[in-house]
């Protein structure tokens, strides 16, 4: 089975190279300063509008650095930022070689009754013979199927533990490892990912930092 290359730029943003793409997820305010130095790659993908998981101020310039990359966001996005930003709606595949990214959901989850909900789409990453990564942007609503390594929301304001626990086992993933945590304290951390790790069943959880990677 081929393998793929994960690695984490803070918070939300993941780099995914397979065996003939790299695919950037959600360069956001909260990631690090890399990642908007990255070159060479074939897509970038925004899950959704809130500022954690697109900093508006310095996409262009990683635009610039990449531009045969494939801009992807959720439809509401792409049509506020306009070219070359491209709609990626719930069923719909776009594919470099054997990488496919099939774009999965349509609501960011409720934070709370009085705020809006911003459209939200996350992806699946499959490529040829390798693992499928699901990255779910702000939603555990959409429960896709054939999910071997899961880029797990640990923490945000619209999500309890027992929500991401039953989320993760319901994905059921053979890998995990974090995303959307730059909002938890040191000091708490441990508390956030003992629950994971007691009670998701998740057999292989990785515990990434912020800028570290894992081989999948």
């Amino acid at each position: 089975m081929e393998s793929m290359l994960v690695t984490r730029f803070g918070h939300a943003a993941v780099l995914v190279e397979t065996e003939d793409a790299r695919v950037l997820f959600d360069p956001g305010v909260f990631s690090t300063d890399e990642v908007f130095a990255l070159d060479g790659l074939d897509a970038i993908v925004v899950t959704h509008q809130h500022p954690d998981h697109l900093d508006r101020e310095r996409s262009g310039a990683l635009l610039d650095r990449n531009p045969d990359a494939v801009a992807l966001a959720d439809p509401e996005t792409a049509d506020q930022l306009g070219s070359p930003w491209r709609a990626h709606r719930d069923g719909d595949i776009v594919e470099f070689a054997a990488t496919k990214l099939q774009a999965v959901g349509e609501l960011h989850a409720e934070i709370a009754p009085q705020l809006p909900r911003v459209a939200n789409v996350g992806v699946l990453l499959s490529g040829g013979s390798g693992p499928t990564l699901f990255h779910p942007g702000d939603s555990y609503a959409t429960i896709p199927s054939g999910v071997d390594v899961l880029a797990l929301p640990l923490s945000a304001p619209w999500a309890k533990v027992s929500e991401t626990i039953a989320f993760a086992q319901q994905v059921a993933p053979a890998t995990a490892f974090p995303i959307h945590d730059r909002t938890i304290s040191d000091a708490a951390y441990d508390i956030y990912w003992n629950h994971v790790a007691n009670f998701s069943g998740i057999a292989d959880l990785r515990r990434l930092g912020q800028t570290e990677s894992t081989q999948v």
